[in-house]
């Protein structure tokens, strides 16, 4: 147990929970504004059509109207872009969290489940327990590395449970069937419809798809070195994925940053930026000095 705990609450620098956060934060706005837009239109339905899920039955939420996704959609994008200052890191993450989840709720409860968004809801809980922390602050602490370890186990999570679905439910059909070219030739794009005529190659990635993700939590025994080219490994795959049928997991992707040394990258980003022989700039050192 000792060495469980000392695992999961290994110090991580809070710059890189600083660096997760603003992406995750920038990221609500462009999912509710661009990318998962159901819940605005669901409020104009006829609540008949309303099946609570398990968290709406617990809580009692009710049915959407237009005044409710209007306030939680656009009360998402102003807690989102407020959060991004770094001010008030607890209470505008949790608001976020509160209204980013209820708007996806509002979505799921009128018919399909995504569930590439359960990750993404452990991180906008877990992100503000950390408290202050700027992208340039070079401490480290326990939280930090708790939210960070938490969120790595959701994302590693949705792939291994993605693995063990397919078999429960679907059976070894699964990777043993025509699961992939139902889908080319249901969605398809120009740059995979050359596959239909070679299906081997389908079944083939049914397979490599399926043993990658059931042996994804191999992640936590490598390297960084090779952690990081494992995480370069999953974007190239969601990459072809998306080139092959349109569909990305974009939530997903975000917590997989979270295997990332992040203010390592903001430090680079920063240096490049900043004009040769200018001085450092000093911004939040009485937090960084506390």
């Amino acid at each position: 147990m000792n060495r469980l705990a000392a695992w999961l609450f290994a110090p991580m620098p809070l710059a890189r929970v600083a660096v997760l956060r603003l992406l995750v934060f920038a990221f609500v706005v462009v999912d509710v504004l661009l990318l998962h837009t159901s819940g605005w239109y669901h409020g104009y339905a006829d609540p008949v059509w309303y099946e609570p899920l398990v968290m709406g039955r617990v809580l009692h939420l009710p049915a959407a109207t237009v005044l409710l996704v209007e306030t939680l959609k656009w009360g998402c994008v102003a807690a989102a872009v407020a959060a991004m200052t770094g001010r008030a890191p607890r209470l505008l993450g949790w608001a976020v969290a509160v209204g980013w989840t209820w708007y996806q709720y509002v979505a799921f409860s009128y018919g399909k489940v995504d569930h590439d968004r359960a990750d993404f809801v452990v991180a906008l809980v877990l992100l503000p327990t950390v408290g202050l922390a700027h992208l340039s602050d070079q401490r480290r602490s326990e939280a930090a590395g708790f939210a960070l370890r938490a969120v790595q186990l959701a994302a590693v999570a949705t792939y291994f449970l993605s693995a063990w679905a397919k078999v429960r439910f679907g059976g070894w059909e699964w990777v043993n069937s025509a699961t992939m070219v139902r889908a080319v030739v249901r969605r398809g794009t120009p740059w995979a419809q050359w596959l239909l005529e070679v299906p081997w190659t389908l079944h083939w990635f049914q397979w490599v798809l399926f043993t990658a993700e059931l042996t994804s939590p191999v992640i936590f025994l490598l390297s960084e070195r090779w952690r990081r080219r494992v995480v370069a490994g999953w974007f190239v795959f969601h990459a072809m994925t998306y080139a092959a049928i349109t569909i990305a997991f974009w939530p997903h992707l975000v917590m997989m940053l979270a295997f990332l040394p992040l203010e390592q990258y903001a430090a680079r980003l920063r240096a490049r930026r900043e004009p040769l022989g200018s001085p450092r700039p000093r911004v939040f050192e009485r937090l960084t000095r506390s």
